[in-house]
């Protein structure tokens, strides 16, 4: 029994180390990461904005429901949970920026997408992505930048955009 309270007393002391340390923490943040992809501006943005496509190059993507074309609105089933986005800026073919919409969740914020074309080859692009976010519950903003990372999500993004144009890319913080 002492063991069990030991154990048991030793978890909360854990937790509420972490809340604290998480409560300390900005609730905002800004995460950047860029990659060169090989594809043409124009066929990059074609793909970034055909977000029914996304299960199909986007491994965490389950399945996208497109809610509305204009503005271009979307739910993801991710393998993490549901999330709706909604294009707030929407410039073709260089510039896009989306933003969650749900308001019941323990972070939101917006992805900025940016495609420029690669000096000297007209047949790749630099993609750049920024978040920038917030994360509310401090357990979660603790795990957020301390266990997932801000930039895991952007990683594994242009990692699969690149798989999508049959390159791997090794995505850089920018």
């Amino acid at each position: 029994m002492k063991w069990a309270l030991l154990i048991v007393g030793s978890l909360v002391g854990l937790l509420l180390v972490i809340a604290v340390i998480g409560a300390m923490l900005p609730r905002d943040h800004v995460a950047t990461m860029t990659a060169t992809i090989a594809g043409a501006p124009d066929k990059v943005w074609a793909v970034l904005t055909d977000v029914a496509t996304y299960p199909t190059w986007r491994s965490e993507v389950r399945k996208v429901d497109v809610l509305s074309t204009a503005p271009l609105t979307w739910k993801e089933h991710t393998t993490q949970g549901d999330m709706t986005l909604a294009t707030e800026i929407f410039e073709p073919p260089s510039r896009m920026v989306g933003r969650i919409q749900d308001r019941n969740m323990p972070f939101g914020g917006a992805w900025e997408y940016r495609i420029t074309p690669v000096d000297g080859d007209p047949g790749k692009s630099r993609v750049t992505i920024t978040e920038r976010g917030w994360v509310s519950n401090p357990v979660f903003r603790f795990m957020s930048r301390f266990v997932i990372g801000h930039y895991s999500t952007l990683d594994s993004y242009l990692k699969s955009l690149g798989r999508k144009f049959g390159t791997d890319v090794t995505p850089v913080r920018a």
